[in-house]
């Protein structure tokens, strides 16, 4: 089983940054892929970047391509997402997510839909002020 606890969402200026932490509970964390995912008041679901299981690869949405780093640490189990220059488009609910186990590097994918993700955290809210 696996679970996701996301932390560090709040309250932002426009231009400042946060960090994001996803707390996981796997059995080994370096067999999952992992992404955050964003949902604005009254829109679906958007992919915001994904990480490999080794780190070695991100992938990221166009919009927070310089701005956003997704990062893991498999030994502390967490992974976690730096935003900065943050506008008030970047605001919603952050999802973890995580997709796994994967056990060959050849059937890795670094997803960008939901259903490329097994398992969901409950979010944390990032509000973004003008």
């Amino acid at each position: 089983q696996v679970q996701l606890v996301e932390s560090g969402g709040g309250l932002v200026q426009a231009g400042g940054s946060l960090r994001l932490s996803c707390a996981v509970t796997a059995d080994e964390l370096r067999l999952y892929t992992m992404a955050w995912f964003r949902q604005g008041p009254g829109q679906e679901r958007e992919f915001v970047a994904s990480i490999s299981k080794s780190g070695g690869t991100q992938s990221y949405r166009d919009s927070v391509k310089g701005r956003f780093t997704i990062s893991r640490d498999n030994d502390r189990s967490t992974v976690s997402l730096q935003m900065r220059r943050l506008t008030p488009e970047d605001a919603g609910v952050y999802f973890c997510s995580a997709k796994g186990p994967i056990y060959f590097a050849s059937d890795e994918r670094l997803g960008s839909r939901e259903n490329d993700y097994d398992y969901w955290g409950q979010g944390t809210q990032v509000t973004v002020s003008s």
